[in-house]
């Protein structure tokens, strides 16, 4: 049986049938509950956060986000992001509390920075691994995504992505794509080994006292891959070579990198970086 991100783009596929289906399966409803809880449970947020829920569909993460009880550090706000127009006119017919947005979270994810303390995503990312033309490939989908997310989240903030990997392929384009857009970085298997096994992308942004540490973010979550050695192992060697020179190419990328997540705008980076200019007369 064909994965649904293999059939259409998820636009197409969650059309007014598949939308109204996705949404009154009771089965479906009951496993969204379940990854749902078991994201906050990773989230770990201890006082009412505003939340962005990536590929929120008709809504079903959402109404467990306005629900949680306030001696579990609820209500949460949200706002969700999606593809599709039938699974959001879905969730404006439910009435859900928070507010929608129409948009491909392949594209970036257009807010200001620090806009958010955490975000979540269900069932969600593994569709940016499709391109469904030549000229898009997955790698920048991926990019724009993470590099979009961890601008949007407030420094020291969380966000937690259930995934559903094709192959480890997959699975290690994705993670890698978050570390190098800034993420401290680890996955969590639940149920490993079983037709119910559930992946966890569990990412913190720098400035919280968590880079590069998200092994105590739940009790117990002693499972996780933590990713983000590859990131220390560059620092470490960047350190012995040394201080970058200012004006350098090095220097130039760096700053370049900083910018960006930032969210501001940056000239793209060609051959020409930081290129020495013959002395004018």
């Amino acid at each position: 049986m064909s994965r649904p991100e293999e059939v259409l783009p998820p636009d197409l596929f969650y059309d007014d049938t598949e939308s109204r289906k996705y949404t009154t399966s009771s089965r479906i409803r009951n496993i969204q509950s379940d990854m749902t809880h078991r994201a906050l449970e990773l989230l770990d947020l201890r006082t009412p956060s505003l939340i962005l829920d990536l590929g929120c569909g008709s809504g079903l993460s959402g109404d467990i986000l306005s629900q949680v009880p306030p001696d579990e550090g609820g209500p949460h706000v949200w706002v969700g992001m999606d593809i599709s127009p039938s699974m959001l006119e879905v969730a404006l017919q439910r009435d859900v509390e928070g507010d929608l947005l129409l948009a491909d979270i392949g594209q970036g994810v257009p807010f200001r920075p620090g806009s958010f303390d955490a975000a979540i995503s269900i069932s969600a990312i593994q569709w940016l691994c499709n391109a469904e033309t030549s000229d898009v490939s997955p790698e920048s989908r991926l990019r724009r995504f993470f590099e979009g997310l961890y601008a949007c989240l407030r420094r020291g903030g969380r966000a937690v992505c259930q995934f559903y990997p094709k192959n480890d392929a997959q699975r290690t384009m994705i993670s890698g794509a978050a570390i190098k857009a800034g993420f401290g970085a680890g996955i969590l298997e639940d149920d490993p080994g079983t037709k119910n096994s559930k992946l966890y992308l569990v990412l913190t942004v720098g400035g919280g006292g968590l880079e590069g540490d998200i092994t105590g973010v739940v009790d117990g979550m002693n499972d996780v891959d933590v990713m983000d050695a590859r990131r220390r192992a560059v620092n470490s060697a960047s350190a012995r070579r040394g201080p970058e020179k200012k004006g350098s190419k090095a220097w130039i990328l760096r700053k370049k990198e900083q910018m960006a997540k930032k969210g501001k705008v940056v000239k793209a980076t060609s051959k020409y970086t930081g290129r020495k200019r013959r002395p004018a007369f």
